[in-house]
């Protein structure tokens, strides 16, 4: 290793998962320690979790991780928030909590997820942005666990992790549910890894679906395993009677959709192979089981199929059961807003879905913009939301109101939309007869779905506080609703000065240890660069192949977003067939446009001998 960095001192506001004790540098020297700099809302990050969880167990001796919170939402800078996500997507390692990202500007992030990796010595050894990095970072600790141990400088042992009291409760973050036949409530009990059938009253248990234990296997309803699953599509009775299952469930953390019979509770995966998807666009409809999904978060009967929220790729994904085929339905991998026809819209991270009673149109939460967006005619339009760094709960008409992160909707027969605006622990409606957005109720925990029954009640599912609550009756009425003019806010990460002009923009890749880039289908390596407002580029937006761009940068636009999309595929040396990788990245850089400020905007992909 050469010219390493002394890695800075770790503060925060408090830890998690160390039973109270706060960590220093010195309390992990001798061990490896990996740094995730990651925030609750963001797929990416929580993809990065689950890539880490092998890590952890296979080097528990020598390997540290410690997630760096660095929240995005002003919900997720609430330090019980942050309690209840790292339980609720079993975070197995200390957590600093970091509200001000004071760490985030010490170790130089750009992008969330970001890591960094720190040798035995307490010198920063590798930095990379994004997802994909387990086998690279496999390698780069078998690497320095051989040099540090020949230099005497690791120490092996157990970890500073401490565990929390296991809780009681019925549900543990529920995230979805739906109104089966019967009257009854199948919920996803996304914590426990099961799918939980409620009586009418959305509190006694009728079964449980699934052994409770992360995993991923079929068979009967005891024994079948799922891991974190979320979205709940019951077919058509045609369509189920030739599929052999009545419902679709959206297996999160697994990559997979799963059917499920009723009348026995056998579960059976029906798409996707378990791998995630690292691959290039198209528009082929593929054999559903051989296809790699990502994060599919909830799901919906529109257009004859079952549409995917497909939000680990922020698109929309199709699923046909009776044909067994699936492919991709709107959106381009680019995390953004931007409307248009299906296949050159952006979304970012929708996380749920509901259709009109009339079939015309799909409702989306689009959950990283802050959005309701909607699918008619061929077309994606917004109809509430401004973009990846503005919410709020303000309500009036659309085109100024704001939401936060809000995970699920539900279309009512009046034509008007419920919205489960989970950051803001509300539920918002929207009417596209008035275009006005107003709060139904608030004072609610995270929110993250909601049920209209036949009798017109309306169910939330109120994950953080484990249960399902009903409405009080007349709150879809006009009089129960209110008009919140509450604060307006916007993601404030420290911008980045650059020079009115030419800007070299450089997006750094390493291969990983082991791993060369990969020309076999093409080029290597793909940019995507757009900016907001568009004026700010004069030139330079768009797509090529070459890691590095010359932008232009608009002397008379002062600040802005740049948002960047890079791609790297590499394969093993070692092996003429060796494995394949994809590594990815979208950022959003805020900057700001400064006269003599640096020429050059450097962005990590990956990148080792920090």
């Amino acid at each position: 290793m050469s010219a390493r960095v002394r890695a800075p001192e770790l503060r925060g506001r408090a830890w998690l998962n160390t039973g109270g004790k706060a960590l220093t540098l010195a309390d992990l020297r001798g061990r490896i320690v990996i740094l995730d700099f990651w925030t609750f809302c963001c797929i990416n990050c929580l993809h990065v979790l689950d890539e880490l969880r092998p890590l952890e167990e296979k080097y528990g001796d020598v390997l540290v991780v410690v997630g760096v919170h660095s929240p995005k939402f002003e919900h997720e800078k609430d330090p019980e928030a942050l309690a209840a996500a790292v339980e609720r997507y079993g975070v197995h390692h200390p957590v600093l909590d970091d509200p001000e990202l004071d760490m985030w500007q010490q170790y130089a992030a750009k992008a969330w997820p970001t890591l960094a990796v720190v040798d035995p010595e307490g010198y920063v050894v590798a930095t990379m942005a994004g997802e994909g990095h387990a086998e690279g970072l496999a390698r780069l600790i078998d690497e320095l666990i051989g040099v540090h141990e020949a230099k005497g400088t690791l120490r092996r042992g157990d970890g500073p992790y401490v565990p929390p009291a296991e809780p009681d409760t019925t549900l543990r973050f529920p995230g979805k549910a739906v109104l089966l036949d019967s009257g009854n409530l199948l919920v996803s009990d996304s914590a426990r890894h099961s799918l939980v059938e409620l009586a009418p009253d959305g509190e006694t248990v009728v079964r449980r679906i699934g052994s409770g234990t992360r995993g991923n296997a079929d068979g009967p309803a005891g024994t079948a395993a799922f891991a974190e699953p979320q979205g709940l599509c019951l077919l058509p009775a045609h369509v189920a009677e030739l599929a052999g299952y009545d419902l679709v469930v959206a297996d999160t953390v697994n990559h997979l959709l799963r059917g499920v019979r009723l009348d026995s509770g056998e579960v059976v995966t029906v798409a996707g192979t378990g791998r995630q998807w690292r691959s290039t666009v198209d528009d082929h409809a593929h054999d559903a089981r051989s296809v790699d999904l990502s994060s599919p978060w909830d799901l919906a009967w529109y257009d004859d199929k079952v549409i995917v929220a497909m939000a680990g790729i922020h698109q929309l994904w199709w699923f046909d059961p009776t044909k067994r085929t699936a492919g991709m339905y709107a959106g381009t991998t680019v995390e953004a807003l931007r409307d248009g026809p299906l296949a050159e819209a952006w979304l970012a991270q929708p996380s749920g879905l509901s259709v009109s009673p009339d079939g015309v149109r799909l409702w989306i939460a689009d959950s990283e913009t802050s959005a309701v967006r909607y699918v008619q005619n061929g077309v994606l339009g917004t109809a509430v939301g401004q973009g990846l760094f503005d919410f709020g709960h303000v309500d009036g008409p659309a085109d100024r109101a704001l939401l936060q992160h809000p995970l699920g909707v539900c279309a009512l027969p009046d034509g008007s939309v419920l919205i489960a605006d989970t950051y803001n622990g509300a539920v918002r409606r929207y009417d596209p007869a008035t275009g006005l957005v107003s709060t139904v109720a608030d004072g609610l925990a995270e929110p993250s779905d909601l049920v209209l029954t036949p009798a017109g009640d309306v169910l939330v599912v109120e994950s953080a506080a484990h249960r399902l609550t009903r409405l009080a009756p007349g709150a879809l009425t006009a009089a129960g609703a209110n008009t919140v003019d509450g604060p307006r806010h916007r993601t404030e990460r420290p911008p980045t000065p650059v020079a009115p002009g030419e800007l070299t923009l450089d997006v750094i890749f390493t291969p990983p240890p082991g791993q060369k880039l990969d020309e076999t289908f093409g080029p290597s390596t793909r940019l995507v660069v757009s900016a907001s407002p568009p004026e700010l580029l004069l030139d330079g937006a768009g797509t090529t192949t070459d890691l590095s761009r010359r932008l232009l940068v608009n002397a008379d636009v002062t600040a802005g977003v740049l948002q960047v999309t890079a791609q790297a595929a590499t394969c093993d040396v070692a092996d003429e067939h060796g494995a394949c990788h994809l590594t990815r990245q979208d950022w959003g850089v805020p900057v700001r446009v400064v006269a003599d400020a640096p020429t050059r905007l450097p962005l990590v992909l990956r990148g080792l001998d920090a």
